[in-house]
C-alpha cells in the first residue's frame, strides 16, 4: 500500500502529533487526546486532525480502537491478557529466555512474509525509538517494532505466545529495570541492531533475520542480567533472591 505523504495544514498537524507522541506525555498506554481536543489544541479544523491521524495510521505509527480512541505504536494482541494469570509466577530473565526461543523464529517467518509497506513501517518505528527522549517513549516504540515483526510473521500460535510475553514484560517494575540499563551507548547499539534486523527482513533472508534477532535479544538479556546483578549487590542480596522478585 503506497500512501501519499500529507501536505499543507495536514502535514503540519502530523508533525505536531509526532512531537506530542515523542514528548512522552501520553501515559503508559500511549493514548492520544480526542480529535476534538487535538483540534482545539492545535487551532485547526477536525478534518485536518483526522487526515493527519489517517496518515500516521497508514505509516504504522498509531492505531485506533472503536469506542476507545487512538493510540501510539502498534496494538497489543488481546490474547496477551492471559499473562495476568502468571505474571507473579515468573521473572524478567525467564521472560527473556522465552523471547530468545520465540522471536528469532518470528523474525525468520517475517522475512519470508513481510510486505514492502510493512518494512517501511518497521523503519519508521526504529527511527521513532531512536529519536525518543524518555524511557516511556523508548519502551513504546521498541515494543511496537517487535510487535509488528510478530504480527507480520503471520503465524497465529506463535503470535499468541509472543503476546503473552509482551504483556508480561510491560510490568512497570521490569520497565524501570530496563530503563536503568540504558545509556546513549546502549541505545546506539540497539538502534544498529534494529537496523541490521530490518535489513535482513527486507532482503527476505530468513536465516540472517533469525540470527539478527537472536543477537539483539542476547545483548538485551546480558544488559538486563547485569542490571539485576548490580541491584542485588547494592541491596546485599544474592542474585537468585533479586531475580525472584522481578
Amino acid at each position: 500500500m503506497n500512501v501519499m505523504p500529507p501536505s499543507g495544514p495536514t502535514a503540519q498537524v502530523r508533525d505536531r502529533l509526532l512531537d506530542l507522541i515523542k514528548s512522552g506525555d501520553l501515559g503508559s498506554d500511549g493514548k492520544l487526546p480526542t480529535e476534538r481536543a487535538l483540534s482545539e489544541r492545535f487551532g485547526v479544523g477536525r478534518r485536518f486532525v483526522r487526515q493527519a491521524l489517517d496518515a500516521l495510521e497508514a505509516e504504522g505509527l498509531v492505531w485506533r480502537k472503536q469506542g476507545k480512541g487512538t493510540f501510539a505504536g502498534q496494538p497489543l494482541d488481546p490474547m496477551g491478557d492471559l499473562a495476568a494469570k502468571i505474571t507473579g509466577e515468573t521473572n524478567a530473565l525467564e521472560v527473556m529466555e522465552a523471547r530468545l526461543c520465540i522471536e528469532p523464529e518470528l523474525a525468520a517467518l517475517c522475512a519470508q512474509r513481510m510486505q514492502p509497506d510493512e518494512v517501511a513501517r518497521l523503519r519508521m518505528l526504529a527511527q521513532r525509538q531512536w529519536e525518543a527522549e524518555d524511557a516511556q517513549a523508548i519502551e513504546l516504540w521498541d515494543g511496537s517494532l517487535h510487535r509488528l515483526i510478530a504480527q507480520c510473521a503471520r503465524n497465529r500460535p506463535l503470535l499468541t505466545a509472543f503476546s503473552l510475553l509482551d504483556k508480561i514484560r510491560s510490568n512497570p517494575d521490569w520497565v524501570a529495570i530496563r530503563a536503568k540499563g540504558r545509556d546513549m551507548a546502549s541505545l546506539q547499539v540497539t538502534h544498529n541492531e534494529h537496523l541490521a534486523l530490518i535489513d535482513a527482513i527486507a532482503a527476505g533472508h530468513a536465516h540472517a533475520a533469525r540470527t539478527a534477532m537472536r543477537d539483539h535479544l542476547e545483548t538485551r538479556f546480558n544488559a538486563l542480567r547485569g542490571e539485576l546483578e548490580t541491584a542485588a549487590a547494592e541491596q546485599g542480596e544474592t542474585f537468585f533472591a533479586a531475580t525472584s522478585k522481578t
